[in-house]
């Protein structure tokens, strides 16, 4: 069996078939035979709080909680558009969320699990952003707010993003060298396992003399991207939309 990881799914009202793709993914034998499924962060465009009562959100919670029925273990680590995510969705789906930078085993190696966005460091603009709306006083203000009105900061907010990410330079907004070193030195990690910058590839590089590999998992904008890792290999592979 294997575990399997995918993460920057972006799943959004507005691009059915890809919501159609994760849905039949889910439903899959490989899913449903697998020793378990990670799930990196920004499932979503925009995650507007638990209580979203859009019909989005529950195909998503019926899609996992399935996985879950299963016996299929499904971890969850929020990103920057769904950091809103908490408990009460995660148990209505029959996820274990977890910390950004949490060290798992996987299939007998200690691994380093981030969504990916900590390590763009370079990208200072938006480490400002992260570190605002990350405060849970901030949180608890939008979380305060009425739906339609927490729908209209989040169109706002993705209309932002897209106008940084446009005029931003494409090399400040992938990982920074030093800080992947950092965090998988003090991670005590050879292996790390991230999404955000939709860069899918395998990095082999030596870590303060030893060999190690970072993995970058992909977005599911025009297909679905999959990291499946067995004890003897790892793939990392798309999904064509049927």
């Amino acid at each position: 069996m294997a575990t399997l990881f995918i993460s920057d799914l972006h799943l959004d009202a507005a691009r059915p078939q890809i919501t159609t793709l994760f849905e039949n993914y889910l439903a899959s034998d490989e899913v449903r035979h697998a020793d378990a499924l990670y799930i990196l962060g920004d499932l979503v465009e925009a995650w507007i709080g638990d209580d979203d009562d859009a019909e989005l959100p529950q195909r998503i919670a019926h899609a996992i909680r399935a996985v879950s029925d299963a016996g299929v273990p499904v971890y969850f680590m929020v990103g920057n558009r769904d950091f809103l995510l908490g408990e009460a969705f995660a148990q209505r789906a029959g996820m274990t969320l977890l910390d950004d930078g949490t060290v798992h085993e996987i299939q007998g190696r200690p691994t380093l699990l981030m969504h990916g966005d900590v390590l763009c460091t370079d990208d200072i603009a938006y480490q400002a952003v992260r570190q605002q709306v990350r405060t849970p006083q901030w949180q608890a203000h939008i979380l305060s707010m009425p739906l339609e009105a927490r729908r209209a900061i989040a169109a706002q907010a993705r209309a932002d993003s897209r106008k940084h990410t446009g005029s931003a330079m494409e090399s400040i907004m992938d990982v920074n060298a030093v800080a992947v070193a950092d965090s998988m030195r003090k991670a005590g990690v050879t292996r790390l396992v991230h999404g955000h910058t939709h860069r899918p590839a395998v990095h082999a590089f030596e870590l303060d003399g030893t060999a190690a590999e970072r993995i970058v998992l992909g977005d599911w904008y025009e297909h679905g991207s999959v990291l499946r890792v067995t004890p003897d290999d790892l793939d990392l592979r798309g999904l064509a939309i049927a």
